[in-house]
């Protein structure tokens, strides 16, 4: 193993990066592995082939050409995990068109603003989640809908929308019924793979919405060539093959169940089991069991919820192997349990950043549990990472800085934001991270803490900032400062420090009743705190550290440096 001076690796330049595009890997998985289960989504009772899924996306792209889309419009796609998010992700891919992922989280505010940065062209809806009704939503951002031709949309606060799609459900006004689609344009084949021609590996394919130190979330724009070789590589590194069989908890949203779950899928044979439409424990074991699954995917809380769950010790997981962990440290008595419990004894741990699309560190098969609790593995193929001093050096082995990586991964930029586009990738291509991290001598990398104000939250990113300015829109708070506090189930959680206006008033409930359904539930603060006024430096700058010291010393919480930064959430 070569012995690395500085803090700079360069991944493997074997086998070759794949240079096609997603919907030309469909097709080769469809004639290779056209029989084989390619989708399972257990709670709809959908089970479909190679060749069955290759089919009924091409007629559900040749239907969203014939409705006027065309090659790089944007399609959404908001919606909880299911067999229609898949169908609509491949769709896109054959028809060009540029997917955008919605948080089935997000509400008002937040869907009229990803609508509009984008310019959605059409977007597919399920019709309702939890206590999210999105249909309902779509109607009161564009009143105009009930009142529209189906597919004629035209709409004063979402002016580029002109498609709306709906997932299930009864038949409503103005929107389209995605079962219908297909049949807008039949005999789809001959004229996809004309398309198929045109289109590039390095064509924009996705656009993945992250959250901003500035409060508003920024589109990473993602090609076939960035996501669909991210996927095959991390498939490869738990040594995905037709035979294995992936249960995909993590939301389809992120790019953990995109890529590195329906992309690892087609790239290798594998199969994607879907055991419901969120994270439910018991769904995720009876899946497990009733599918034979060999891989199972999640961050540290999911895989505790599942050792957790009351009826664990009836099911047989034994046909399980391997699988990924990431969006925060794996303490090594979980890792020990996962190994010995779930019998997943070629369980990875991965590292990324939805702008690097998202994995640039995997531990391998071979590596020690030690390995697997203290480190985020060693840089993928093809990749290369270094820790940089605040001048821009490369630092020693071992020392402590920020996290850059370059590489095929590293993403188009920022839809329409050159600025943003700029702060994050420098003239040289190094895709700046914002993590304080090590890479040590053998070449395994560390993440020691984050240098952006991010607060990590079951996996879920969450900028303090965006809350900050939501929780000022509200007419009693004169000012707010957020921080993330320890948990020992959650990482972290949310606490919000409100001065109030003079002579105003209010109180926790009153906050959390302004937050709920105007923000998305995880973003709202599990503590809540009023004061008079805040630390702060000579200049006026709040000290947030200083909050959260004086936080963790009222609450009597264990603190302990994050294990992965802002880029872990793998959105």
């Amino acid at each position: 193993m070569t012995a690395h001076a500085l803090s700079h690796v360069t991944g493997a330049a074997a086998p070759a990066l794949l240079d096609i595009t997603i919907g030309e890997a469909l097709v080769r998985a469809a004639d290779r592995w056209g029989a084989r289960d390619a989708l399972v989504s257990v709670a709809q009772g959908v089970r479909w082939s190679f060749a069955e899924l290759l089919a009924r996306a091409d007629s559900l792209a040749a239907g969203l050409l014939g409705l006027g889309l065309a090659p790089g419009d944007r399609i959404g796609i908001w919606s909880p995990n299911c067999a229609e998010w898949t169908l609509t992700q491949f769709a896109a891919a054959r028809a060009g068109l540029i997917l955008v992922t919605i948080n089935p989280a997000y509400q008002l505010s937040e869907a009229e603003f990803t609508i509009n940065l984008v310019g959605l062209k059409a977007l597919v809806a399920a019709e309702r989640f939890k206590t999210s009704a999105y249909l309902e939503m779509i109607e009161a951002l564009a009143p105009e809908l009930v009142e529209s031709e189906p597919g004629r949309l035209v709409a004063a606060r979402l002016p580029t929308l002109r498609a709306a799609i709906r997932i299930g459900g009864s038949p409503r006004p103005g929107w389209l019924a995605f079962d219908d689609i297909a049949a807008i344009r039949p005999g789809a084949r001959a004229e996809l793979d004309r398309l198929a021609a045109t289109l590039d590996p390095g064509d924009p394919i996705n656009i993945q919405f992250t959250s901003g130190t500035t409060g508003l979330p920024k589109g990473a724009t993602l090609s076939h060539r960035n996501i669909l070789n991210n996927g095959y590589f991390v498939g490869r590194g738990m040594a995905l093959a037709p035979d294995d069989r992936i249960c995909i908890p993590v939301p389809l949203y992120h790019c953990f169940g995109m890529v590195m779950g329906n992309l690892a899928s087609i790239t290798h044979g594998a199969a994607m089991v879907y055991p419901a439409a969120a994270f439910d424990p018991g769904a995720v074991l009876a899946a497990v069991e009733a599918e034979r699954c060999t891989a199972l995917y999640g961050v540290p809380t999911m895989f505790i919820a599942v050792l957790a769950h009351p009826e664990f010790a009836r099911f047989d997981l034994t046909s399980l192997r391997t699988g990924c962990m990431a969006g925060a440290v794996c303490p090594e008595p979980l890792m020990r349990d996962v190994i010995a419990r779930l019998h997943m004894r070629d369980v990875t741990i991965g590292y990324g950043m939805t702008e690097t699309s998202p994995v640039s560190f995997q531990t391998g098969l071979g590596d020690s549990l030690d390995r697997r609790v203290d480190s985020i593995g060693r840089v993928l193929p093809h990749l290369e990472c270094k820790v940089i001093d605040g001048e821009g050096a490369t630092l020693p082995a071992g020392q402590p800085g920020e996290l850059c990586t370059r590489g095929y991964s590293v993403m188009l930029g920022y839809w329409n934001d050159r600025e943003r586009t700029a702060d994050a990738i420098d003239a040289d291509g190094w895709m700046h991270s914002g993590d304080l991290a090590t890479i040590d001598a053998e070449g395994y990398g560390r993440i020691v803490g984050r240098i952006k104000d991010v607060v990590i939250r079951g996996g879920e990113n969450i900028y303090p900032r965006e809350i900050e300015d939501f929780l000022l829109s509200h007419p009693a708070i004169e000012d707010v400062a957020v921080v993330g506090v320890p948990d020992a189930r959650m990482g972290e959680e949310l606490c919000a420090w409100i001065r109030l206006r003079l002579g105003a008033s209010g109180d926790e409930a009153a906050v959390r009743a302004f937050c709920k359904g105007r923000i998305a539930h995880y973003k709202i603060p599990r503590h809540i705190h009023f004061v008079d006024a805040f630390p702060t430096t000579v200049t006026g700058k709040i000290q947030k550290f200083m909050i959260r010291e004086a936080m963790v010393a009222e609450l009597g919480l264990e603190t302990s440096p994050p294990a992965f930064g802002e880029s872990q959430e793998i959105r």
